[in-house]
């Protein structure tokens, strides 16, 4: 079972992905890995764009149906009986869809680590080994060059890079707080706060890769807002 599920990992997501990011290497990026994979996070977000525009439907019904379970609350304070059936029928109406969140969410985690292993084992390993990795139709791109603009993908412990994704990250929130003018709770403003500090940590311990592809992925998702 662990040989079969290594065996499918292999051919239907690690290949595919390492053949795609050394075909756009040779052919698009003349020879700059780092603009292959925004590229990459670029058409992985143009295929996840019919669940990220289900998501933001789901944003503005939430933020709709906060305030009408808060009236339901209010006018139905002495009978709780009735508030739950207004508020199972309020939420029964909306429709929400959860899972689009998920699918998004959970397709970009698995190219993270589709992209972990790529820079630890793929690109950097001997001709042989991504020689057999490599389909007949693209070409071997002889030393694979991993610096963009000076700083090596591969480096681990980037302050700078994790330091960026982590301001980005602090001015998307802050930004989506201001637009919808909602009343912060404390579990916002810790949100606000650290979940920024936890990925720059995260970040600052992986691969700068890591940071560019979230970097690229958190610009695409401004252009979308």
């Amino acid at each position: 079972m662990p040989y079969m599920f290594a065996e499918l990992w292999n051919e239907f997501l690690y290949r595919p992905l390492f053949n795609f990011l050394i075909w756009m290497y040779n052919n698009w990026t003349e020879g700059n890995m780092g603009w292959a994979i925004v590229y990459l996070t670029i058409f992985l977000r143009l295929a996840l764009l019919p669940f990220t525009i289900v998501a933001e439907r789901n944003k503005i019904k939430n933020r709709v149906l906060v305030d009408e379970i808060k009236k339901i609350e209010k006018g139905y304070k002495k009978d709780p009986i009735l508030k739950n059936q207004e508020i199972r029928r309020v939420l029964r109406d909306k429709k929400i869809k959860p899972w689009s969140s998920v699918v998004s969410l959970g397709v970009q985690l698995l190219v993270l680590l589709l992209l972990y292993q790529v820079f630890m084992r793929g690109i950097t390993g001997e001709r042989v080994k991504i020689l057999r990795l490599l389909y007949d139709f693209v070409d071997y791109p002889g030393t694979i060059n991993t610096l963009f603009y000076g700083f090596e993908l591969n480096m681990t412990h980037d302050g700078l890079w994790a330091g960026l994704v982590m301001v980005f990250l602090l001015l998307y929130i802050y930004g989506e707080y201001h637009q919808y003018k909602v009343k912060l709770t404390k579990g916002d403003l810790a949100y606000f706060l650290l979940f920024p500090i936890l990925s720059f940590l995260v970040l600052y311990y992986l691969p700068m890769v890591k940071s560019l592809f979230v970097l690229t992925s958190l610009a695409i998702s401004v252009l979308i807002h």
